[in-house]
C-alpha cells in the first residue's frame, strides 16, 4: 500500500523564511532579531483581566462574531481615533489573529480569474491566500529612494483592469517600516473612485507611528472606508503575539460575507482571553502610550548602528529597521542573513523573501521588539562590521 498522491494548492508555498531563521538563529545561539515577536512581556493587568475572565465562567464558546463587550470595545476605540463609526453589532468582527482575518477577507470577495493589486515588498501571507481563492497576483514593486520606501500610485492606476477585485495596502509596512500619508490615501481614493474595486486595509501596527506622525487608517476616508476591510491585531498592540487574536471592521455588507467565510474556517475565538481584552481596553493609555514606548527602542537600535557600516534607511512604523550592507558584502540577501546569523549571531530576515519573484535589493531587515539588553546584544556584535 502506499498514501495516495496530493495534489498541492500551493506549488510556490515552502517553509517560511521566519520559521528558517529563527531555528538558524536557535542552532548558533544568535540574537534573533529575524521574526517579529516581542521577547518581554506584557502587562501583568492583562493577564489578571484574563484570568478573572476564565475563573469566572467565560470558558465555553462566545458568539460567532466576537464578545459583544470585546467589539464595543473595539467600535469605541475605532471612533474616538478616526472618527469613523463602526455599528459593534454588524460591521465589527473578531479573529483568530490577523492573518486568519486576512485570509478570510480575501476569500470573502476574491473569485477565480478576479485579479488582486499586491503592493511588495509583501508580508507573505497574502499571496498563499490569493492563490487558495483562485485569484491573480499583480505585484506591484515599491520605489526604493533616498527617502526609503515609497508607493508608486502611478503604477498602481497602470495595474487596474476590468478584471481587478481588491487592492492590499498595509500601513505601517512591514517588512520596510514605511508609513502612508494623506496624499497616499487621496491617491489611492482617485484610483478606485467609481469602481467596484475593494480594499483590504491591514493595519496590525496601527499604534506604532513616530516623530509625531499620525497613522492614517482608511477609516478616516469614508471614501476609502465605505469599499474596505480594515484589519488590526492585539497581539502587536499588546506584546501578545501568541494568544492570536485580531479584528477586522467593514460595512455591515461587506462584513455580512467575511463572517460567512470566517464561521466555517474558526467559527470563534477564545473567550476569555476576549473578555479580558475588553475589560482591558476600558484604559486607552496602553496603546495611546505605544508609539512613544517602540520611538524609543528604534532610536536604541538606530543609534547603535550609526558607526557601523550598515545605511539605515527610514523607519517611520512598525518595530522593523531596514539597513543596507552593500559596504560590507556583495553577496545575496539570504546569503548574508544566514552569514549574520552563523558568524555574527545576530539574526535578521531577507527583504527579498517578501517579493513574489525574490527580487535583490541589498538590504535585511531587524526587529527592535525586544528588551534593551537584548538589542544591546546585538548591537554589539553588529558594531564587528
Amino acid at each position: 500500500m502506499s498514501t495516495p498522491v496530493l495534489h498541492t494548492r500551493l506549488p510556490a508555498v515552502g517553509t517560511t523564511v521566519f520559521s528558517l531563521m529563527s531555528a538558524l538563529a536557535s542552532e548558533h545561539g544568535a540574537v534573533n532579531l529575524g521574526q517579529g515577536f516581542p521577547d518581554f512581556a506584557c502587562d501583568p493587568a492583562l493577564l489578571d483581566h484574563v484570568d478573572t475572565a476564565m475563573r469566572a465562567g467565560h470558558n465555553q464558546y462566545p458568539m460567532m462574531t466576537g464578545v459583544p463587550a470585546l467589539r464595543e470595545a473595539i467600535a469605541a476605540k475605532i471612533a474616538a481615533l478616526y472618527g469613523a463609526q463602526y455599528n459593534p453589532a454588524s460591521e465589527i468582527t473578531v479573529t483568530a489573529g490577523a492573518t486568519q482575518a486576512l485570509t478570510t477577507a480575501i476569500l470573502c470577495c476574491v473569485h477565480p480569474g478576479d485579479e488582486v493589486i499586491v503592493i511588495e515588498p509583501a508580508y507573505d501571507s497574502y499571496l498563499p491566500a490569493i492563490t487558495l481563492a483562485g485569484g491573480v497576483p499583480v505585484p506591484v514593486a515599491m520605489q526604493l529612494g533616498e527617502q526609503g520606501y515609497s508607493v508608486p500610485w502611478d503604477r498602481i492606476a497602470a495595474a487596474v483592469t476590468p478584471r481587478t477585485r481588491l487592492i492590499v495596502i498595509n500601513t505601517p509596512h512591514n517588512p520596510t517600516g514605511s508609513i502612508l500619508r494623506a496624499p497616499d490615501l487621496r491617491a489611492l481614493a482617485d484610483i478606485v473612485r467609481g469602481s467596484d474595486i475593494l480594499i483590504l486595509s491591514d493595519e496590525v501596527y496601527e499604534h506604532m507611528v513616530y516623530d509625531g506622525a499620525r497613522h492614517e487608517s482608511v477609516c478616516r476616508y469614508p471614501e476609502l472606508a465605505e469599499r474596505s476591510f480594515v484589519v488590526s491585531s492585539f497581539g502587536k498592540t499588546y506584546h501578545v503575539t501568541g494568544w492570536k487574536i485580531g479584528y477586522v471592521a467593514a460595512p455591515a455588507s461587506l462584513m455580512a460575507e467575511f463572517r460567512k467565510v470566517h464561521q466555517y474556517n474558526v467559527f470563534s475565538v477564545n473567550t476569555p482571553m476576549q473578555h479580558g481584552l475588553a475589560t482591558y481596553m476600558a484604559d486607552p493609555a496602553p496603546y495611546r502610550d505605544l508609539p512613544a514606548f517602540y520611538q524609543r527602542k528604534r532610536d536604541l537600535f538606530r543609534d547603535g548602528l550609526k558607526g557601523s557600516r550598515f545605511t539605515l534607511l527610514p523607519a517611520d512604523g512598525t518595530y522593523f529597521q531596514c539597513v543596507k550592507y552593500e559596504a560590507i558584502s556583495p553577496i545575496l540577501e539570504s546569503d548574508f542573513a544566514q552569514w549574520l546569523t552563523t558568524e555574527i549571531k545576530v539574526a535578521a530576515i531577507p527583504v527579498s523573501a517578501f517579493y513574489s519573484q525574490g527580487r535583490e535589493s541589498g538590504i535585511v531587515r531587524f526587529c527592535f521588539a525586544k528588551k534593551d539588553e537584548t538589542l544591546r546584544l546585538a548591537l554589539e556584535r553588529l558594531a564587528r562590521l
